[in-house]
């Protein structure tokens, strides 16, 4: 009797990981970016960015119908610049993007090949000074910021698991200051993320 138990719950959990797997619950997805930061002046410093483009990609998992997990990794190279009384001041950096959201998927029709969503979380952006010789500080160090995001999206199917996925991503975060006094402004800037790419469920 115990071995017919043992044999039949055996049975049971192999088919519940059968059908997990024929869910298709993981997707991937690389989209390309622009950012654009908004300007923030506070402490007689005014901080704001050169426009850029970047890339992002994505890893998200979905637990049910409605509800996904996501890790995201996105990277842009930009300028920072301030503006204080005593001159002005440049600072290339590349971006590294870190992120973990929950996604919430929106209804759509039956059978239909849009899939909306919405997502917010966490993270954290580590800003990395280059060399670059147009750099207003030399040997400036790395910094890392907490951010939170939100954004909303869509897929559009149009072969098998492969869609074209159109988001906006927003990102809030502290503007950096590289740990230079004079560059601070003790203000929370925003950057707006606009990307277009393909994902892939499987």
């Amino acid at each position: 009797m115990q071995k017919k138990a043992l044999i039949t719950v055996g049975v049971l959990f192999c088919a519940s990981l059968f059908a997990m797997a024929q869910e298709n619950r993981s997707e991937i997805s690389v989209q390309a970016t622009g950012v654009f930061t908004k300007s923030v002046t506070s402490n007689g410093t005014t901080y704001g960015a050169t426009e850029s483009g970047g890339l992002l990609g994505n890893y998200r998992y979905h637990l049910n119908r409605w509800l996904s997990v996501e890790g995201g990794y996105g990277y842009t190279l930009d300028t920072q610049k301030y503006t204080l009384s005593s001159g002005a001041f440049r600072l290339q950096s590349g971006i590294h993007q870190f992120t973990g959201s929950l996604v919430m998927n929106l209804p759509s029709y039956h059978h239909s090949r849009v899939a909306p969503y919405v997502l917010a979380g966490g993270g954290a952006l580590l800003f990395e000074p280059t060399s670059s010789q147009f750099n207003s500080i030399s040997n400036a160090p790395s910094q890392a910021k907490g951010a939170f995001t939100y954004g909303a999206g869509l897929n559009y199917a149009f072969y098998k698991g492969l869609s074209v996925r159109a988001e906006y991503r927003g990102l809030l975060y502290s503007a950096p200051d590289f740990g230079f006094g004079g560059l601070t402004t003790n203000s929370v800037t925003h950057t707006a993320m606009p990307s277009v790419g393909l994902s892939l469920r499987f």
